[in-house]
C-alpha cells in the first residue's frame, strides 16, 4: 500500500501530478459517466438554447447545430481521457511527451487560464440564480443575499476541490441523482410554455450562421472540457479498454445537454422575452416561467448543476497550476485558485454590468487557443503504441527533452491562423481578432463569414494534421530509447 493511500482521512487526496500507483488504480470505464454527467447537467445547457438561436437560424438547423457540436466535442474529451487510462498523470503533465517538459507550460498556462474562467462563470451564474430566485420568493432581495449565496457556494465548491477525487466523486454521484430527478420535473412543469407554432416558424439561416452555432455549442461544451480529460480516467488500471473510456466519456458528457439544449431551443423560439432575458441572467431567466412552490427545487438543481461543473474545473487547475511548476502541494494550489476565482466573481457580480458578452468573447477566443492544442495531443495519443516513461515526464534531460519546438510552433500557428477566423465583437478589446477573412477571401469582418467561428475548426485540423505528419519520426525515436530506471516521482505537488 502506497503512502498516499494510507494518508487520506476524510477522502482527502494526497496525490497531486504524480503517476499514480498501480495499487491506487480501481474502477472501470463506467465509473466515468457519473463526474462527467453531473459536470454537464447545469441548467446552463437550457440558456444555449436563445444564444444558438441568436444566430437567426430554424428550430431544426438549432437541434443539428446542438447535436453535432455537443457530441463531437465530448468525443474530443474522450479521446484525451485514453491518454489518462495509459499513463496514470493528469492531462498537462501527459502533454509534455509532447511539447517536451518546460514546452508545455504554454499550454499549461492557456488550460490554467480556460479553467479559472469557467470557474468563475459557473459559480456568478450560481450567485445570480440565487439572488434572482429569493427576489421571486419574498425573502430577500440585493447584494446581502448575493453574498450570502456566494460564501455558501464558494465553500462547496473549493472545500470539495481540495479534498480531492475520492471525494469529488462521490460529490458527482450525488448531483447526478438529484439534478436529473429534479431537471426532468422542470421539463414538465414548463411544457405549457412551448409555442410550437412560434417555434416552427423560425426561419432558416444561412450555412455560415449554422456553422458558428455549431461551433459555439462545441466550445461552450466538450472544447471547454478537453484540457481535462485525462484528470478523471487517470486512475483507472492500465488495462481498461480505451473503446469505454472514450464510450462512457463521451456518453456521459453529452445525455443531459442533448435534451438541455433541445429544450431551452423550444423554450427561447417560443417567446422572445424570454431569449432575451436569458442573455443578462441566464439561470435567473428560466426560474421566471416556473410556478413559485417549485422555486426551491430549481434554485437546488441550477447550484447543484453548476457546482458540479466547477468543482471538476477548480481541481484540474489546480492540478494544471503544479504541471506549471508551483511547488505547493495540490490542496494548496486548489485553494490558489480558489481565491482567484472569489476576486473574478466578485467582480462580474458586483461591478460589471454585462455577462454574456465578455463571456461568449471568453469561449471563442480560448476556444481557438485550446483547440490548437487539443489538435496536436489528439496526434499524438494516436501516433504512441507504446506506454509513457513515467519518470521522464519529470525532468527535462530525459527521452521528452525541454522544448519540442515542431508542436510548439504548431500550436502558436494554429492559435495565429484561428484567431484571423473569428470575429470578436463581444469586448472591444477582441476587436482586433477577424484580420485574414479579408486576405481569404472570406468576405472581411462584415462579410457572411463573418460569425461562422470558423477560426476554432481550422485551429484544431492545422495542428492536428501537422503532428500527424511531423511527429511519426520524432514519436518513434522516444519510444525506442531505453527506460530510466529513476524512481517515479511521487510528491504532492
Amino acid at each position: 500500500m502506497s503512502t498516499a493511500t494510507q494518508d487520506r482521512p476524510l477522502g482527502f487526496e494526497a496525490n497531486g501530478i504524480n503517476v499514480i500507483s498501480e495499487d491506487e488504480r480501481k474502477g472501470t470505464p463506467r465509473d466515468l459517466f457519473w463526474p462527467w454527467f453531473a459536470a454537464n447537467i447545469s441548467v446552463l445547457g437550457l440558456a444555449y438554447g436563445a444564444y444558438v438561436l441568436g444566430f437567426g437560424i430554424s428550430f431544426w438547423q438549432a437541434c443539428v447545430a446542438g447535436v453535432v457540436g455537443i457530441v463531437v466535442s465530448f468525443l474530443l474529451v474522450g479521446f484525451i481521457a485514453v491518454a489518462g487510462k495509459r499513463g496514470s498523470a493528469p492531462t498537462l503533465v501527459l502533454s509534455r511527451a509532447a511539447f517536451g517538459v518546460q514546452g508545455n507550460k504554454l499550454p499549461t498556462m492557456v488550460s490554467w487560464i480556460l479553467n479559472v474562467g469557467w470557474e468563475v462563470v459557473l459559480t456568478v451564474l450560481a450567485t445570480l440564480a440565487t439572488a434572482t430566485v429569493f427576489h421571486r420568493l419574498g425573502w430577500s432581495s440585493g447584494d446581502v443575499t448575493k453574498v450570502i449565496a456566494f460564501l455558501v457556494i464558494t465553500v462547496l465548491i473549493v472545500g470539495s476541490a481540495a479534498l480531492g477525487f475520492d471525494t469529488i466523486m462521490r460529490l458527482q454521484t450525488i448531483i447526478t441523482v438529484v439534478t436529473g430527478v429534479l431537471t426532468v420535473v422542470y421539463f414538465i412543469l414548463v411544457i405549457p410554455k412551448i409555442h410550437w407554432a412560434a417555434v416552427s416558424s423560425l426561419h432558416s439561416g444561412s450555412p455560415q450562421a449554422f456553422l458558428g452555432a455549431t461551433v459555439l455549442v462545441a466550445t461552450g461544451f466538450g472544447v471547454g472540457w478537453v484540457q481535462n480529460g485525462a484528470d478523471y480516467s487517470r486512475y483507472l488500471p492500465r488495462r481498461s479498454s480505451g473503446a469505454g473510456v472514450v464510450g462512457w466519456t463521451t456518453f456521459g458528457s453529452s445525455i443531459a445537454p442533448l435534451f438541455l439544449l433541445g429544450f431551452g431551443v423550444l423554450l427561447a423560439g417560443s417567446s422572445a422575452s424570454l431569449s432575451s432575458a436569458i442573455n443578462t441572467d441566464p439561470i435567473g431567466a428560466l426560474s421566471t416561467i416556473l410556478p413559485t412552490w417549485y422555486l426551491v427545487p430549481f434554485v437546488l438543481v441550477a447550484v447543484l448543476g453548476l457546482v458540479g461543473g466547477a468543482v471538476l474545473d477548480i481541481y484540474s487547475s489546480g492540478l494544471t497550476l503544479l504541471a506549471a511548476g508551483l511547488r505547493v502541494p495540490r490542496w494548496s494550489a486548489a485553494l490558489i485558485d480558489g481565491v482567484l476565482m472569489i476576486i473574478g466573481t466578485i467582480y462580474v457580480v458586483f461591478f460589471s454590468s454585462n455577462f454574456i458578452g465578455p463571456f461568449e468573447g471568453f469561449l471563442i477566443t480560448l476556444g481557438v487557443v485550446i483547440s490548437s492544442w487539443c489538435g496536436v495531443m489528439l496526434a499524438d495519443i494516436l501516433l504512441r503504441r507504446r506506454p509513457y516513461a513515467d519518470a521522464e515526464l519529470f525532468t527535462s534531460s530525459g527521452r521528452y527533452g525541454a522544448v519540442r519546438w515542431a508542436p510548439v510552433v504548431l500550436m502558436v500557428a494554429g492559435t495565429v491562423i484561428g484567431l484571423g477566423l473569428v470575429v470578436n465583437t463581444y469586448a472591444s478589446w477582441l476587436s482586433w481578432q477577424g484580420y485574414l477573412l479579408g486576405p481569404f477571401g472570406l468576405g472581411g469582418k462584415t462579410g457572411t463569414w463573418e460569425y461562422a467561428n470558423l477560426g476554432v475548426i481550422v485551429a484544431l485540423v492545422v495542428t492536428f494534421v501537422g503532428w500527424l505528419a511531423l511527429g511519426r519520426s520524432a514519436i518513434r525515436r522516444q519510444e525506442a530509447a531505453p527506460v530510466e530506471q529513476t524512481p517515479v516521482e511521487q510528491s504532492a505537488g
